[in-house]
């Protein structure tokens, strides 16, 4: 089975808000450090989902940074399209739900701030399989 759910920045309704916030009370948007910590150690039962972010950055992501995420264990990856300063950050996560994939990844980001200190996320996407 395959279930996608996507959130963009213009879905602001109070259900939208409702429906991407995590069981931690983030919204995926901001990300969830809970989420992404639970996510080190996933139950395998979980369903796994690959999940999506397209965020925007003040300044370029290093080089080094972008080729380091792809060595990330969870099949991270950050990708610079074609358009200045956004960036698509993609991977996989075990969760019950895909807000909660979602809110890892972004979560990742948050853990990231070291070297990927300010962002802006415009829109997500999980798909279940």
């Amino acid at each position: 089975m395959v279930e996608t759910a996507t959130f963009g920045a213009g879905d602001r309704s109070h259900h939208d808000a409702a429906h991407w916030t995590c069981p931690h009370g983030r919204h995926v948007g901001q990300g969830c450090v809970a989420c992404y910590d639970a996510a080190v150690e996933p139950d395998p039962a979980l369903p796994l989902w690959a999940a999506v972010v397209w965020f925007t950055s003040p300044r370029p992501i290093p080089i080094k940074v972008l080729h380091d995420v792809h060595r990330h264990d969870r099949h991270f990856a950050i990708d610079q399209p074609s358009t200045p300063l956004v960036f698509l950050l993609t991977g996989q996560a075990r969760a019950a739900q895909g807000v909660e994939a979602v809110a890892c990844l972004v979560g990742f980001l948050l853990q990231s701030r070291g070297t990927i200190d300010d962002f802006t996320v415009f829109e997500v996407r999980a798909t279940r399989f």
